[in-house]
């Protein structure tokens, strides 16, 4: 009979036929429950769609509100020297540096005359080529300057396709990364390029030469502006090379910037404004 009683009892709660109540609540009771927690949803929906229009008023679509960065932007090289940053090959064997040829012919095609005539401006050098919004009006799209690969000379692979790999004398290509908003040097001097080689090394480097002359970054390209505000931005580019390295052992390499207004590495970043490589050029 307890067996009976428990069982009517759950039935009861279940569905009461008597009072009308389905798990303890009438009709009435479940609908006030239910209009609650769908007003309840629509208000924290409305109240995030709120937040969250808000919060894009203060963004900007060409550039980023707020930067939180490095002082000192980061140095990279090309031909892009494998995961290791090493840079080795024979001389005598083609396959072994030709891969990196390639990496520089397709890295420096945007840099063809006819690409930067086509879409860049000739600027003024050794000066800031400032663009800036008028008021709530933008000056968008910003112009870029034209950096032509001619630039480069020896290391431009017009008049050398090899880049200097087949002889022994191989040109590397380095790159600052993009800061939005960044004048790197003041008072009219501009940024450069030095490369030497690791303590151990130093009497394996050789004669280096820099393109452009003495490795600058020239001012006229800076500051950068963003990728969607400046569409056809062109990196700076300064090409190193190495005349009369060590062969048959390895030598290793670092590049830095050099700025009057650019600190040499950080404590959060010490490789922060240099790029350290491995090349190793054998000829047996």
């Amino acid at each position: 009979m307890a067996k009976d009683g428990e069982k009517s009892g759950w039935k009861e709660y279940i569905w009461n036929p008597r009072t009308r109540e389905f798990l303890g609540r009438t009709a009435s009771s479940w609908g006030l429950i239910l209009l609650f927690y769908v007003v309840f949803y629509i208000f924290l929906a409305g109240l995030f769609t709120l937040t969250m229009y808000v919060m894009l008023q203060t963004l900007d679509d060409h550039k980023p509100t707020w930067q939180d960065r490095l002082s000192t932007p980061g140095m990279v090289i090309r031909p892009k020297a494998g995961e290791y940053f090493e840079i080795i090959y024979n001389t005598e064997n083609t396959e072994s540096w030709d891969m990196y040829t390639q990496t520089l012919d397709k890295f420096l095609a945007p840099y063809n005359s006819s690409e930067q005539a086509l879409k860049n401006d000739e600027c003024t050098p050794d000066q800031y080529f400032q663009q800036e919004d008028s008021g709530s009006v933008k000056n968008n799209p910003k112009r870029s300057c034209q950096f032509n690969r001619t630039i480069l000379e020896d290391c431009s692979g017009i008049h050398d396709r090899y880049y200097g790999y087949q002889s022994g004398k191989p040109c590397i290509i380095i790159k600052l990364n993009r800061v939005i908003g960044m004048l790197p040097g003041k008072d009219g001097q501009a940024p450069f390029v030095t490369c030497g080689a690791k303590r151990e090394d130093s009497e394996k480097i050789g004669e280096l030469m820099y393109f452009p002359p003495n490795g600058t970054f020239n001012l006229m390209y800076y500051p950068y502006y963003g990728k969607k505000a400046q569409v056809n931005y062109s990196q700076p580019l300064v090409a190193v090379k190495f005349l009369n390295i060590t062969q048959n052992e390895d030598v290793n390499i670092e590049c830095k910037i050099n700025a009057n207004n650019i600190p040499l590495g950080s404590e959060r970043d010490k490789f922060a404004g240099r790029v350290s490589f491995k090349l190793r050029i054998n000829t047996k």
